[in-house]
């Protein structure tokens, strides 16, 4: 049996194949190893970690080891191991998107739902977004990419377990340096907006102002604020494990 000694990295994400964040990371991957994009044909921001179970998937290759996928990100990541690479990768790394996944944002999020297939599938994976809405800076985002992607190709990571990493959308020499997180809690208003079209008919709009955060020690929102890199590790188990004796206790 051949060993491997070159590292394959999948790299998808929910902004879609041509966004500018996807590219950045994949010149930032290329000297790690054989790197391979597998990302939706358009934008699937918030599609969280929902699969294409009732039509066909469709595959177009636009240019070497670069396909787009009509579908979500974790059918990208999930037709990638099982289909497209035809061998398990060393490593999946998510982005970079274009805006945060903080706090209850991760519930929502296609970017750490490629991070969540990818371990899922048995694949040390990693999601990164840059908190921005505008004038987004990818650079020290791809660059604190790189040094991640190293070590854990080296290292591994703890089972059932992804990073989550927030990077400052501000230049590398202004970043304070990175913190390992927690999931913090984001406050909103309205969280759905009502309108009347033009004949009479309503309609409605998802998505209430941003009010701030709770401030929390050590939450990936406190980081950020402070001009840190948030690095926040994220397990699969989603058992309340603090109330499972309380609940043992119920007679129902």
């Amino acid at each position: 049996m051949a060993i491997r000694t070159k590292k394959k990295i999948l790299i998808s994400n929910d902004d879609g194949i041509h966004s500018e964040g996807i590219k950045a990371l994949a010149k930032a991957m290329k000297s790690l190893g054989e790197v391979y994009v597998v990302a939706p044909d358009r934008e699937r921001s918030a599609s969280s970690h929902s699969l294409t179970l009732y039509h066909p998937l469709r595959v177009e290759e636009v240019a070497k080891n670069w396909y787009a996928v009509d579908g979500t990100p974790t059918d990208c990541v999930n037709l990638a191991i099982n289909g497209i690479l035809k061998m398990r990768p060393d490593l999946v790394i998510a982005g970079i998107n274009k805006g945060p996944n903080m706090g209850d944002d991760i519930t929502y999020s296609g970017t750490v739902s490629v991070a969540m297939e990818g371990t899922l599938l048995g694949v040390p994976s990693i999601a990164m977004s840059l908190t921005a809405k505008s004038n987004f800076n990818f650079n020290p985002a791809a660059d604190f990419a790189r040094r991640l992607a190293i070590f854990v190709l080296k290292n591994g990571l703890p089972k059932d377990t992804l990073l989550n990493v927030n990077v400052p959308n501000i230049e590398s020499e202004e970043i304070k340096g990175y913190m390992v997180t927690k999931q913090g809690k984001r406050v909103y208003g309205d969280a759905v907006v009502e309108k009347t079209d033009p004949r009479g008919r309503k309609y409605y709009w998802i998505g209430g102002d941003d009010l701030g955060f709770v401030h929390s020690k050590d939450s990936d929102f406190l980081a950020i604020s402070k001009g840190y890199i948030s690095l926040t590790p994220i397990h699969l188990d989603l058992t309340n494990h603090a109330s499972l004796k309380e609940i043992r206790k119920w007679s129902l």
